[in-house]
Order: C-alpha cells, then sequence, then structure tokens
C-alpha cells in the first residue's frame, strides 16, 4: 500500500495551486494523508475526487467549512497498521512522550503545524511523521511532502521529497 503524506497546503495564501510533482504522485498512491491547515476547500474537493482515499484533519487556519467536514483527529487501519492523523502536537520537547500518552495503541501518528519535517519513534514504538509543507517551506530549505509503503504490518521506505524553489 503506497501512502502520499501531506499536510499545511494553505491555499492559495501560500501558493496558487498543489505542486506539479505532488499533484503527479496521487494517481500512485492508494491512500492520501493531509494533517491540515489547508485553508481553500477547493483543495479538499481535488484530494476527495482524486484520492482512492482520503484520511484528513483540520489544522489551526481551517474555517468553518472545513470543520464542517474534516475531523480534529483521524484514525485508520492501513496494511496492519494502525494510523492516527492530527494537525498539532505542541513543542519538539518531549514530543515523543506527549503523543504516545495522548494516543496508546496507535503504531504511526502523522501531524503538521511546524512545516517542518520529522521521523521519530517514541518509547514504546509509535512512530511520529511530519511532512512538512508542499506549498510554504518557511525557515527549511525546500518545501516537502513524504511518500511511504505499509505491507505486512510494517511501515517501509519513508521518503521525504523536496520540491524544487519556486
Amino acid at each position: 500500500m503506497r501512502l502520499l503524506v501531506m499536510s499545511d497546503t494553505h491555499l492559495p495564501k501560500r501558493a496558487k495551486r498543489l505542486p506539479d510533482q505532488l499533484l503527479a504522485e496521487l494517481p500512485r498512491a492508494d491512500v492520501v494523508i493531509h494533517a491540515g491547515d489547508w485553508v481553500d476547500t477547493a483543495t479538499l474537493d481535488l484530494l476527495e475526487g482524486r484520492s482512492r482515499r482520503l484520511v484528513a484533519v483540520y489544522g489551526n487556519n481551517d474555517g468553518p467549512e472545513l470543520r464542517a467536514r474534516l475531523p480534529e483527529v483521524a484514525y485508520a487501519d492501513l496494511g496492519g497498521l494502525s494510523f492516527g492523523v492530527v494537525h498539532e502536537t505542541g513543542a519538539a520537547q518531549g514530543r515523543e512522550a506527549r503523543c504516545a500518552a495522548r494516543f496508546p495503541g496507535l503504531d504511526v501518528l502523522v501531524f503538521g503545524h511546524s512545516h517542518i519535517p520529522w521521523d521519530s519513534t517514541a518509547p514504546g514504538g509509535l512512530r511520529l511523521l511530519n511532512p512538512g509543507s508542499p506549498t510554504d517551506r518557511r525557515r527549511q530549505p525546500h518545501c516537502t511532502y513524504l511518500t511511504a509503503t505499509v505491507a505486512y504490518g510494517e511501515l517501509t521506505e519513508v521518503t521525504l521529497h523536496r520540491l524544487p524553489r519556486r
């Protein structure tokens, strides 16, 4: 099962559209995960229409229309792993322990908000992933997104993709 993971698209404020490289990944993905801060409903409509399966949440910059359509936290069983998706996880310091306590029983937690790519494992085994942002790099050198594979209860081939500067 191939995953396409993104967050913090902030359209149309940070970019007018999703990058072509990211859009080209949509037909290859079995599941698309978006960890919030869409800002516009058009991006949600696009991903709903072009994804085989979408697992998504709203973020702190998302208004009432997006909050009416998306949960604050989403859960999905994917390829034998228990996934959670949430926008905010708080400060980087202590994140692993805090998330492991808040989300017991999960194998993988995808989060956003910081625009900073993150890949770590908490004591007890919870894998934490933040794909960064494909449209707003902030203080990062590149805009980014993730792809990964889930097979036989294992998360493999987790790849951070750096997008060319606009």
